[in-house]
């Protein structure tokens, strides 16, 4: 540009400069970049922002100081080491429109953006094959050999995407030039801990610091990431981080390696750079639909998440079904939540609901609810009606010798429960209002199974069942005779069974 070009803050010239230059690039609106020297305000050192462009390389942010020391945050960047085709800009200002209140070209004036067409072969793909691929590993397989189609010299791609679970942090997918496929690893919360994640790229671009570029031929500073000396160890040249932001905000992050002796090119990045946010969208609708298994096995089970994920969701749907229905109930849990700190109870507690489930689960069932201090799981019968009260009998047994090895206090050796446990025909479903549903079990073997329970626990007896569940010869089954139970019509013919068979 020619002539005097002004940035003004207010009544405050900013910077004022005949040598300003334009970058204008595609999709974006020019920028006047300014030589450092050319401003008239003060600009701190760095701070920890960065970004990062695959045609002009890292740009670090920096604070304008206004007079009266008045700050404005991240509101200047510049490019420090550019890549090649942006040298034009290196150690130039670039302001952010929020800056300034006015821009005086004198006579210029800025082009209209050209915004180019990026429409290819990995468009087209993107566009329309991709979207027909049924896993994450699948689509990253293809994206890797679209590159390759593209001849981008990539052998190191990884994906991390964020997810909604409660054990584990996300899913980390690897491609690596030499191996079959995609590895797909899945760490815990305790990632974040880590002392290989906290000195990551993964880490530094997850948290919105900015995409990263390395040139692994040339000197890697020793206090930048362990895993860029690792990679140039085995034979990498090159190296980059970029973001794939989601739509609710979490920022999930793309990296590519390559050991071709020039590494990647502008074009190669600028590629994968301009596809970024579709590529984005769909590792985010394999990780909501993941999103959405997780959440429904957590709060309602298995097989319910699996008939609501299957379309079972309007109030009333459900099937009647034959089933072992098990009520587990801890007993003296009022007691111990007074004896102990709340979180050593609620510690205790959880530690009642895993073992009662694990041991649901291992025997063919699934736990529907908790409620309060019980747990309420279903065997259904399917074809076999004898196993499913086998299976209901046997979790009860595992459950009462499971909960014997937990001491939750030093008046008490062992955590102690009620089980009440009935079959028959209920109703397997939706019920509930219209906004808010209960994926759940109505039936009157419900009902018994939650009354046999509170009998046990009134007469002394852990397991209490009822006679249809004897379906074999239990020669240790106490007989309590027809029992009436509050709410049931009819007595029921129970058994006490000894957990220690």
């Amino acid at each position: 540009m020619d002539g005097a070009k002004e940035e003004e803050k207010g009544d405050r010239t900013l910077a004022q400069s005949s040598r300003a230059k334009v970058m204008y690039e595609t999709r974006r609106a020019p920028v006047v970049y300014f030589p450092r020297e050319d401003l008239r305000v003060d600009i701190d050192k760095a701070c920890g922002k960065t970004t990062f462009c695959p045609f002009k390389g890292t740009a670090h942010y920096r604070d304008l100081i206004l007079p009266g020391k008045k700050e404005l945050c991240n509101a200047v960047w510049s490019y420090d080491e550019t890549l090649p085709e942006a040298r034009q800009i290196k150690g130039h200002i670039g302001f952010i429109p929020e800056a300034l209140d006015r821009l005086d070209l004198g006579d210029n004036r800025l082009q209209a953006p050209d915004y180019g067409n990026i429409s290819g072969p990995l468009v087209d793909w993107l566009l329309r094959e991709a979207a027909f691929l049924p896993t994450p590993e699948d689509f990253t397989q293809a994206f890797v050999d679209k590159l390759h189609e593209q001849g981008v010299p990539l052998s190191r791609l990884t994906i991390l995407a964020w997810a909604l679970h409660p054990r584990i942090a996300g899913h980390h997918y690897l491609w690596e030039k030499g191996d079959p496929g995609v590895t797909t690893r899945s760490p815990s919360y305790e990632i974040h801990e880590l002392p290989e994640f906290k000195n990551s790229p993964l880490r530094h671009v997850s948290r919105g610091l900015g995409g990263l570029r390395y040139r692994l031929t040339a000197a890697v500073p020793s206090e930048d990431f362990p895993i860029l000396k690792d990679l140039r160890d085995r034979g990498m040249t090159d190296y980059v981080a970029m973001p794939l932001p989601f739509s609710d905000g979490r920022i999930n992050v793309l990296t590519a390696a390559s050991d071709a002796p020039r590494g990647f090119s502008t074009a190669d990045l600028g590629l994968i750079f301009e596809c970024s946010a579709v590529i984005a969208r769909y590792y985010e609708v394999f990780m909501q639909r993941e999103n959405a298994q997780a959440v429904l096995e957590t709060y309602v089970g298995k097989r319910s998440g699996a008939r609501v994920l299957g379309g079972n969701i309007r109030r009333g749907d459900g099937d009647e079904i034959d089933a072992a229905i098990m009520f587990c109930d801890l007993r003296g849990s009022t007691k111990l939540e007074e004896l102990l700190p709340r979180d050593k109870y609620i510690k205790l507690l959880n530690q009642f609901f895993e073992t009662t489930s694990d041991k649901v689960h291992e025997n063919g069932g699934e736990v529907l609810k908790f409620i309060g201090d019980a747990v309420l799981a279903v065997f259904p019968a399917g074809q076999n009606p004898v196993e499913a009260r086998m299976q209901a009998l046997a979790a009860a047994r595992a459950i009462v010798a499971a909960l014997a090895e937990i001491a939750p206090c030093p008046s008490q050796d062992c955590l102690d429960c009620a089980i009440g446990i009935a079959s028959g025909s209920v109703l397997y479903g939706n019920i509930g209002s219209q906004e808010r549903l209960d994926f759940t079990v109505i039936g009157q073997a419900a009902n018994i199974a939650a009354r046999l329970g509170d009998y046990g626990k009134a007469v002394g007896h852990r397991i209490v069942v009822s006679k249809d569940i004897l379906v074999e010869a239990e020669a240790d089954a106490l007989p309590l005779g027809q029992v009436k139970l509050h709410n049931v019509s009819t007595p029921v013919e129970s058994f006490a069974i000894p957990a220690d068979r």
